[in-house]
């Protein structure tokens, strides 16, 4: 399998717990890997991942069957691309489900293609069941939740237990609250190397946001070791 060509699908049923920002961030990440990148908005309302991506993203729906067959015809193709897929919390249901029926997870590992489910973690408990229910309807699937510190210390983390072989936990550190106002503007963008001049950083709030931002692609790094780890163990087991 190559990394170059992987799904990494980023949901939760909640709203506002940063699965946009979550998206973003690794799209850009990889674009600035030098990857070919696809992203896929499943959202509504403002400040969507086809606002900052607007060169890179696909709208797509699930709504009817039409919309699920484009979406899902497009993530399984060989393109040798990375895929962003940013699951808002209206569609997450009928996404999941619609995935679980056509054996979405199997297919994909046919096609050599990993796919990673990025799962923003809360401690409510509409979260915990539907982490629960991933686990259940898709085994095989590389799950790992995301800690988006700014919710504060992860007193949750035992109610997101982590299968053997997959990724541990992915932690979200907490942007400092002035840079917010930058980076929730269309359309910043991560990758943009002269982004500071461009959306009137000051030097300091620069500086703060590339600390920031060498810690989230650390943790990026690791996730890509762990997912091709677990991706290759996933492989073997198929064939034995």
């Amino acid at each position: 399998m190559s990394l170059r060509s992987s799904i990494t699908i980023v949901a939760s049923p909640r709203p506002r717990v940063g699965k946009t920002l979550l998206a973003r961030l690794l799209a850009d990440f990889y674009l600035q890997e030098g990857r070919s990148v696809a992203t896929f908005d499943l959202n509504a309302g403002e400040r969507t991942l086809a606002q900052f991506l607007p060169e890179k993203t696909t709208l797509a729906t699930v709504r009817d069957i039409n919309g699920q067959m484009a979406l899902f015809d497009r993530l399984i193709a060989d393109e040798d691309t990375t895929k962003v897929v940013d699951i808002g919390h209206e569609s997450f249901e009928s996404f999941f489900s619609v995935a679980h029926q056509i054996g979405f997870i199997d297919e994909a590992r046919l096609r050599s293609v990993a796919v990673a489910i990025l799962f923003t973690a809360t401690p409510d408990q509409t979260s915990v069941e539907a982490y629960r229910n991933l686990r259940a309807r898709f085994a095989r699937a590389i799950l790992a939740p995301v800690h988006n510190e700014i919710f504060g210390p992860a007193q949750h983390r035992d109610k997101y237990p982590v299968a053997s072989g997959n990724p541990g936990i992915v932690r979200l550190p907490v942007l400092a609250p002035g840079l917010r106002r930058y980076i929730d503007t269309p359309p910043f963008s991560f990758a943009d190397s002269n982004m500071g001049n461009a959306v009137g950083i000051p030097i300091a709030a620069h500086v703060e946001l590339q600390r920031w931002l060498r810690r989230i692609y650390l943790e990026f790094r690791e996730l890509d070791l762990r997912i091709l780890l677990a991706d290759l163990q996933g492989s073997i087991r198929l064939r034995s």
